[in-house]
């Protein structure tokens, strides 16, 4: 019995220190290609460094099958918005057009019709957003100056009692109207032309102002700014003004 007992304990013994071996051989390798913690802070540039680029410094000079010089795949030396582009939303020779020249120049990534489609998203949210009175939507928006001027604003309808019915329509037409650098902060001014429905009740319902069954046309310049050497890719608004 005890023969029988030492047997199956050697057998069992042998099968651990073998598949004990075989994880070992798997999963203790490191070949080279694992992937390093994530830097959601850090540069890419800096990131292909670190992550084992070659001697040229880049990783994305990758050599094909059959060739022996190699193909860079992300050449630098242009940046991601062309002249051309902005010749397209401001003339050639404008100051708009030489004023976005400069925004670009400090900020590489600035596009002008994915900062329009920025800025009419945002229209939309901050006229909602002071409508309902959004105080928390409202202040990652705004700068400052302009968050403490609609707060006072929204304090003031409230000390009435009166509340805001609100329907936004759309927007009929959004364009960039004035740019600036001022040392590092680069400013867009965008002329909204919207249509929304609003209409003001007192603490009884009745209507103080607006007319429900009407869709008025609005005009409004607003002044977008962002301080191009912060890692931050949000505009926010500093400067309103209404055109009757």
């Amino acid at each position: 019995m005890s023969e029988i007992f030492d047997v199956y304990n050697i057998i069992f013994l042998a099968l651990a220190i073998f598949i004990f071996l075989r994880l070992r051989s798997v999963l203790g390798k490191r070949t080279g290609s694992e992937r390093p913690p994530f830097d959601p802070y850090s540069a890419p540039k800096e990131n292909r460094s670190r992550n084992g680029a070659g001697e040229n410094g880049s990783d994305n000079v990758i050599p094909l099958p059959g060739q022996t010089e190699p193909i860079d795949l992300e050449p630098e030396a242009e940046p991601a918005t062309s002249a051309a582009t902005l010749d397209k939303v401001a003339p050639k020779g404008s100051a708009l057009n030489e004023a976005l020249r400069q925004i670009l120049s400090a900020d590489r990534s600035f596009d002008p019709a994915q900062f329009l489609e920025g800025a009419k998203y945002a229209y939309e949210m901050i006229v909602t957003g002071y409508a309902h009175g959004d105080r928390k939507m409202l202040k990652n928006l705004l700068s400052k100056d302009v968050y403490e001027g609609f707060v006072a604003a929204i304090q003031d309808r409230e000390s009435r009692k009166e509340t805001v019915d609100f329907t936004f329509v759309g927007i009929d037409k959004a364009e960039i109207i004035e740019a600036a650098l001022k040392d590092s902060s680069a400013q867009v001014t965008v002329r909204f032309q919207s249509e929304l429905i609003s209409v003001t009740r007192d603490r009884d319902g009745n209507v103080v102002d607006g007319d429900p069954s009407k869709v008025s046309d609005v005009t409004d310049i607003w002044t977008f700014a962002r301080d191009t050497t912060s890692r931050d890719p949000n505009w926010k608004l500093v400067a309103t003004e209404s055109i009757e």
